[in-house]
C-alpha cells in the first residue's frame, strides 16, 4: 500500500520534541507479515495527486488491496512536497486513457474520477481545490464566530470526506461487478458533493424557515448548552447537554437546580433562545475549577464532558494509547514515525498497515517487470525519462 508518512517531530509546550510511548509499535516483521484480507487480489492504480485520491486508495490498501501509485518522474505527487491542500486533476482523455479506451481493454474496470466540481455541469473544467469547495458548499459560512469572517478548516476536509465516500462507492461498484456479473463503472466523484452531504439539512431548513445558519463558534443552533469552556488552569473542556435529562443532571451538578424549572430554560428551544444567559451560568462554574477537577466532577455525575486536546494531549490520552489509535511505524529515513492506525476495527479482517510510504520510484522496476516488461525495455524507459 502507499501511505504518506508525514515526517515531523511533535513539540511539547516547551518546544521539545515529543517522545510519546505507544503500546502498539509496528516492527518491520509485522509490516511484512502476510495476512488474509478481504480485498486480497484487488489491484488499484492510483493516478491521483494530493489528498483525496490518496485518502481513497489508502483505505482500500489497509484492507488488502494492492495499490500501485503512478507519479511524475523526478517530481512525484505534490503531496510529497507538503502541499496537502486540495487536488488538481489532469483529464484522462488528454492521456489517451479515457474510460471508453480503458473499458475496451478491461470491461470490469472501476474508474473513479475525482475533480472539484464533477465531470458535468458548467464548472467541470475549473480547478477544484478543497478550500474553494469548503467555501462554496456553505461550510465556511457556517464555521467561526458571528462577528468574524467565515473560517476554512485547518485540514483538507473536503478531500478526506471525498476520499472516504470514494472508497465506499468503489466497493459498491466492485460488489455489483463481482456478484451481479456486471460491467465496471465510472464513478464521478466531485469534492463538492460529499462535503455538502455531511452539512446536514441546510437546504430544507432554509426553505422551511427562510433563515440562514448563524456562525456560532462552538455553540449549536439546535441545542444548548453546547460549547467549549475555559477552566481555571487555562485548559478547556467541551460540554454538550443536548437531552433534557442531561441538562437537568448538569444543573444539579453545578448547584443550580432551580434553573431546571426556570421558564427561560424549560425546554431545549427555550435554552437555545437564551443561550447567552445559560452559557454564562455554565462558564462561571467551570472557570473556578482546574480541567482535571471539571472532568472528574462531571464524569462522576454522568454529564457529557471531555477535554479539548492539542496534539500532545491527544497522544498522551489513555484512550489513544490503550486502543492503539496512533502507532509508531518503521521509517528508513528517521527510524520510525507516528501514524494514525486503521480507523474501522473489523473483528475477522481487521486490516494491516503493511508497508511504510515508499520512496519515489522505489518499486517501479519490480512492478514493470512483474507485468511482463523486459528489463532492457525498463532501462530504455529510464533513459527516455518516462520512468
Amino acid at each position: 500500500m502507499t501511505r504518506y508518512s508525514l515526517r515531523y517531530a511533535l513539540p511539547d509546550k516547551a518546544g521539545r520534541a515529543l517522545k510519546a510511548e505507544q503500546p502498539f509499535d509496528l516492527n518491520r516483521q509485522e509490516f511484512a507479515r502476510a495476512e488474509a484480507a478481504p480485498l486480497d487480489g484487488i489491484r488499484v492504480l492510483d493516478l491521483s495527486r494530493l489528498v483525496a485520491g490518496n485518502a481513497l486508495t489508502h483505505v482500500l490498501a489497509d484492507y488488502g488491496a494492492e495499490v500501485i501509485k503512478v507519479e511524475r518522474p523526478g517530481q512525484g505527487d505534490d503531496l510529497r512536497n507538503w502541499r496537502v491542500e486540495g487536488i488538481s486533476i489532469h483529464s484522462l482523455e488528454e492521456w489517451d486513457l479515457g474510460p471508453d479506451i480503458l473499458h475496451a481493454v478491461n470491461y470490469k474496470l472501476i474508474i473513479v474520477r475525482i475533480s472539484g466540481w464533477g465531470q458535468s455541469g458548467p464548472d467541470r473544467a475549473l480547478p477544484g481545490f478543497g478550500s474553494l469547495v469548503e467555501a462554496r458548499s456553505g461550510f465556511a459560512a457556517m464555521n467561526g464566530f458571528a462577528d468574524r469572517p467565515p473560517v476554512l478548516p485547518p485540514l483538507a476536509l473536503a478531500d478526506m470526506v471525498a476520499g472516504l465516500y470514494g472508497a465506499v462507492a468503489a466497493l459498491v461498484a466492485l460488489r455489483h461487478c463481482e456478484v451481479k456479473e456486471g460491467r465496471g463503472q465510472i464513478l464521478d466523484l466531485p469534492l463538492f458533493d460529499p462535503l455538502l452531504s455531511i452539512l446536514g439539512p441546510q437546504a430544507a431548513l432554509y426553505e422551511l424557515t427562510g433563515q440562514l445558519p448563524e456562525r456560532l463558534g462552538s455553540r449549536s443552533n439546535l441545542t444548548a448548552p453546547r460549547n467549549t469552556y475555559q477552566c481555571r488552569d487555562g485548559q478547556y473542556v467541551a460540554l454538550s447537554a443536548s437531552m433534557q435529562s442531561m441538562y437537568e443532571r448538569l444543573m444539579r451538578t453545578i448547584g443550580r437546580p432551580e434553573l431546571i424549572e426556570d421558564e427561560r430554560f424549560l425546554t431545549n428551544a427555550d435554552r437555545v433562545d437564551n443561550n447567552d444567559q445559560l452559557d454564562r451560568v455554565v462558564a462561571d462554574f467551570i472557570k473556578k475549577q482546574d480541567q482535571r477537577d471539571v472532568l472528574n466532577i462531571f464524569r462522576e455525575a454522568g454529564v457529557t464532558v471531555g477535554p479539548v486536546h492539542d496534539t500532545v494531549g491527544m497522544l498522551n490520552d489513555p484512550l489513544v494509547k490503550e486502543n492503539g489509535v496512533i502507532v509508531r511505524v518503521p521509517d528508513d529515513d528517521i527510524d520510525s514515525v507516528l501514524m494514525h492506525n486503521i480507523a474501522a476495527r473489523l473483528s475477522e479482517t481487521p486490516g494491516l498497515i503493511r508497508t511504510p510510504a515508499p520512496k519515489l520510484g522505489e518499486h517501479t522496476v519490480e512492478i514493470l517487470c512483474g507485468i511482463g516488461i523486459h528489463e532492457a525495455d525498463v532501462e530504455l524507459l529510464k533513459q527516455q525519462g518516462v520512468i
